[in-house]
């Protein structure tokens, strides 16, 4: 049960979210009945979903983990979601206590719950800004404050772009945000694919998110996901791989044919590099 039946104020608690549907899916209480309801009806098409949704968030925390390593020090994680276990920061600052990540979202009951949680945080900040304004985004004054573009930044895109239209040229909107960070920036990006899905059984699925706050989700096939990563160095996913989208889970996995689930198989995922 959710501990914020009483919606606060600005937050439309009759549309479903994506960002509080994900909260569930995940185990969270940060959501309303209409939430999970529509998380319900998903399910029923998609049998495979808590499974996918923990496949992508492993790919978050291994991917902003390996990207520390590389000597990354602040991050940009777009459409971050609501706070859940080990987030960005979490996983980040275990390897560089000195990282920086900014997150962003467009939902105010994520802006409600990533504030509290961020409150004496080093390190941190929380934005509301959309995707689909990456001048906005990044132009904004707290972005400005945290961010420094002369230095690499990692741009993190973990399940955003198939929330948006072919019409809003998602593949554009990401080659805005490239465009305007330095060379040997990286952008982690992960999207659901309509691969191996039964059209009838996803055009439900998606019927359900056109009628949530998000206007609509768009699940594509790996060849159009695969064009994200245009004019981007993909790194391998493991050692011995070759450079390359993969499946969700698959990323930075101990055992990639272990972590090679049906849930994983949902979606593609890849990091990628902006060359020099």
């Amino acid at each position: 049960m959710s501990d914020i039946e009483q919606a606060p104020p600005g937050v439309d608690s009759t549309v479903p979210s994506p960002a509080r549907m994900y909260d569930y899916i995940l185990g969270g209480k940060a959501n309303f009945e209409v939430d999970r309801e529509a998380v319900k009806t998903v399910r029923a098409h998609m049998p495979d979903l808590e499974d996918a949704a923990w496949a992508n968030r492993g790919f978050l925390q291994r991917s902003v983990a390996w990207l520390a390593d590389q000597g990354i020090r602040q991050f940009i994680d777009i459409g971050a979601g609501l706070p859940t276990g080990n987030n960005t920061h979490d996983a980040v600052q275990k390897v560089a206590p000195d990282a920086r990540v900014l997150y962003v979202d467009n939902d105010p009951l994520v802006e409600i719950h990533a504030k509290a949680l961020l409150e004496g945080v080093e390190g941190t900040a929380f934005i509301t800004a959309d995707f689909r304004d990456p001048e906005g985004l990044l132009g904004h004054e707290e972005t400005q404050a945290m961010i420094d573009f002369t230095r690499p930044v990692a741009l993190l895109m973990v399940t955003v772009t198939h929330f948006v239209s072919d019409e809003d040229d998602p593949w554009g909107l990401v080659q805005r945000y490239v465009s305007r960070v330095a060379p040997g920036s990286y952008v982690a990006l992960s999207a659901i694919s309509s691969d191996r899905q039964v059209s009838e059984e996803l055009g439900q699925v998606t019927a359900v998110y056109a009628r949530s706050s998000s206007g609509g989700a768009y699940p594509r096939p790996r060849a159009d996901i695969e064009r994200f990563f245009t004019g981007l160095e993909i790194v391998p996913p493991y050692p011995g791989a070759p450079a390359e989208v993969c499946h969700l889970g698959v990323w930075g996995a101990e055992d990639p044919d272990e972590a090679d689930s049906d849930g994983s198989r949902l979606g593609y995922a890849a990091v990628a590099r902006k060359p020099e």
